[in-house]
């Protein structure tokens, strides 16, 4: 008897037992026609009709609430033998987990930035899971390795648009880095803001660098006591996480004040970075937001670029989320500046429709990561070319591949008009809400991303001639409705749109209902219903 363990349910009936006879079979390929008949069942299905699969299995249920969830979900041994076949364990996640996820793809879903997928990306993530490389180091992924840097190397010519010349020196260059595949844009911003503080600190009389020193010796050693990174009120908390994990601290990522278009104040921009500068702080680097999170707004990135070029401030574009609208030609104007930004996140995983996770980071400087470069005796050695040498990850799988095939499979037309659709129909929306009285457009759309909120028309007449605490009163009762809209429209399943708090003014923040528009099924008919939908529901709300 194992301590600790009881025999419980399914681990006594099954019969199973671990052995090598059985181990060696599974491993290799399915376990009997039955778990073959299984497996070709589903992932024909996943793999030739994936949207009709998630409409028939995913998220068809009805509400369940977390704590009911919770409560099938409390064993938490690990039984010694095999307690289900594999066709069995198939089965479980089709007919009670699927049933239980959500169904991001579905046109209704519009509230968060999780993409439908095209069809073909799950044969690609497939693939890439069987081939199994690692891309941390050559002598585990080779031509993979080799890849990566071509396609860093088309999207950087995309964001930075350096000629002929500057790609064919540096595109397959052993000791040069254009960027990195990172998880997601969270480590992408981590890592651009890392090259910074490492760039940061030049080499002094008896201070060598941050990395080999340390951030206490760093700043003696150039006479601070504080380190600032500034960014937009609308900037991600990636940024905040930059603070803490560089050792800046979460405090010194300093919020600057945005425009009535939600776009950063530069001139407040400008004042604060010369009060720092002549107080004896140091300014680490000045973020840009292309799409913002909350309200896809995309920052003044000419002027910011003015202004970090006339103080030597590292300058970074968050582009997570807007990078990819460079590929269209329609809306690519709307990123006029980026390419002058010393460093650039763009997520894979968002408006370039890819599997989770892929992130990726951008350095205009191709020696730019050499200020991260970390080695070890038994992998990315001295001399090497190992990609894990400028990464913040270790292990990585090749997502490159993935967007490599995607880029080709697409081309930039085919993204383009992806994007376009997603842009122009957030243009349309906005148009709708407008014309609906019993709504407030809040932020209008430069991308695909609005908010705004349901005011009864009697409340809006009232929010036009309040007073302060009046004003207060109101927003607080338009603030429970639009929270119990929101909450009923999600728990009925039909469609989901999330919500925020945008700041109206100083001091004054209210609830707004956030949309965003990327899956190319939805459309106005869609979001027509979905207003409707809240109509409805703002019937059941108690006055």
């Amino acid at each position: 008897k194992i301590e600790g363990w009881t025999p419980m349910g399914n681990e006594q009936k099954s019969g199973l037992v671990a052995d090598w006879e059985r181990l060696e079979r599974i491993f290799i390929r399915p376990e009997d026609e039955e778990c073959r008949k299984t497996l070709v069942k589903y992932m024909e299905q996943i793999l030739f009709g994936l949207h009709d699969f998630l409409e028939n299995h995913v998220g068809v249920t009805e509400a369940i609430s977390l704590k009911e969830l919770t409560e099938n979900y409390q064993n938490t041994l690990i039984n010694p033998n095999p307690e289900k076949k594999l066709a069995d364990v198939i089965s479980d996640i089709i007919n009670q987990i699927a049933p239980r996820a959500v169904n991001v793809a579905s046109p209704y879903f519009v509230g968060h930035m999780t993409a439908a997928l095209p069809f073909f990306m799950v044969h690609l993530k497939a693939i890439v899971a069987a081939l199994n490389q690692n891309v941390i180091k050559l002598e585990t992924s080779k031509v993979l390795s080799v890849l990566e840097k071509q396609v860093l190397a088309k999207m950087h010519r995309l964001i930075f648009k350096k000629g002929e010349a500057f790609y064919s020196e540096y595109v397959q260059r052993a000791d040069t880095s254009l960027g990195s595949f990172t998880t997601g844009g969270t480590t992408a911003n981590i890592t651009a803001l890392w090259v910074a503080r490492s760039r940061f600190f030049t080499s002094v009389r008896g201070f060598a660098s941050v990395e080999d020193d340390g951030l206490l010796a760093a700043m003696e050693a150039h006479g601070l006591r504080r380190m600032v990174i500034l960014a937009s009120r609308r900037a991600h908390y990636s940024l905040k996480k930059s603070g803490g994990i560089l050792g800046i601290g979460r405090n010194n990522v300093i919020p600057v004040d945005v425009d009535g278009r939600q776009r950063v104040d530069v001139k407040e921009m400008a004042d604060l970075i010369k009060g720092f500068k002549k107080e004896g702080t140091g300014v680490l680097a000045v973020v840009g937001i292309a799409g913002a999170t909350e309200t896809g707004t995309v920052d003044p990135l000419d002027d910011l670029a003015d202004l970090c070029s006339e103080h030597g401030i590292h300058f970074h574009v968050d582009a997570a989320w807007g990078g990819p609208v460079l590929l269209s030609r329609k809306y690519a104007h709307l990123l006029k500046g980026i390419e002058r930004a010393d460093s650039v996140t763009m997520d894979g995983h968002k408006q370039l429709y890819m599997p989770m996770t892929c992130g990726m980071v951008y350095f205009r400087n191709p020696r730019a990561m050499d200020s991260i470069a970390c080695h070890s005796n038994y992998v990315n050695r001295q001399g090497s070319v190992d990609l894990g040498i400028k990464s913040l990850e270790g292990s990585r799988e090749a997502n490159s591949l993935i967007l490599d095939s995607a880029l080709k499979i697409m081309g930039r037309r085919g993204y383009a008009l992806m994007i376009d659709h997603g842009i122009d129909t957030a243009k349309g929306f906005a148009r709708e809400i407008q014309q609906r009285d019993m709504f407030q457009l809040i932020t209008e759309p430069v991308l695909n991303i609005l908010t705004y909120r349901m005011v009864p028309k009697n409340l809006q007449a009232k929010l036009k001639t309040a007073g302060p605490e009046e004003m207060r009163d109101l927003n607080d009762h338009i603030d429970s409705l639009n929270i119990h809209v929101q909450r009923c429209q999600r728990e009925a399943g039909k469609s989901f749109v999330s919500r925020t708090r945008i700041r109206m003014r100083p001091g004054e923040f209210v609830v707004v209902l956030r949309v965003v528009l990327m899956n190319i099924m939805t459309d106005l008919s869609v979001l027509k219903d979905i207003l409707d939908e809240q109509e409805a529901i703002f019937k059941t709300f108690p006055d």
